[in-house]
């Protein structure tokens, strides 16, 4: 009796309310470029309600170089207290340089996703998305994409 007491009240006890986020800025990274480029991403939730976000991304290498830059919209669906729920979409300008196959385009993308945060660590976010892109630089391509939460983004608010 005493331990199923003890183990309730360890897994029911009180739930922390997470960081309101509102106004607050995210720094992070993402690996979403169709290029396979990492880049530096910042998200700033506008209200509650709607973010907006970018993303910039450079290697001076001779092969697989190049840069990426681009805007993200965010639209929050449904919130809970450590998870949000959010449509976005994204407009990049790529730029890839390889020996004898450099090229420049665009990539756009669709997705679902959620962003979350474990108790005690608010101020980072996780994010996963998965939806669908269309990318151009030497070919149009359309197809489904699925980010986890290290190539979607990781963001610490300040």
């Amino acid at each position: 009796m005493i331990s199923s007491l003890f183990l309730s009240t360890f897994l029911f006890g009180p739930v922390s309310e997470a960081r309101d986020n509102v106004g607050r800025m995210g720094i992070g990274t993402s690996n979403q470029i169709a290029t396979d480029l990492p880049a530096i991403s910042f998200k700033i939730l506008n209200d509650p309600t709607f973010a907006i976000g970018g993303l910039f991304g450079v290697s001076t290498s001779n092969t697989g170089g190049g840069y990426a830059a681009g805007l993200k919209i965010y639209k929050i669906i449904y919130d809970e207290p450590q998870l949000s729920f959010y449509v976005s979409s994204m407009g990049a300008l790529l730029k890839r340089k390889s020996p004898g196959n450099d090229g420049s385009g665009f990539q756009l993308d669709f997705t679902l996703g959620s962003e979350f945060t474990f108790q005690g660590l608010e101020s980072l976010g996780f994010s996963f998305e998965f939806g669908a892109s269309m990318n151009k630089i030497d070919e149009l391509v359309i197809e489904t994409v699925g980010y986890h939460f290290v190539t979607a983004a990781i963001h610490f608010y300040l």
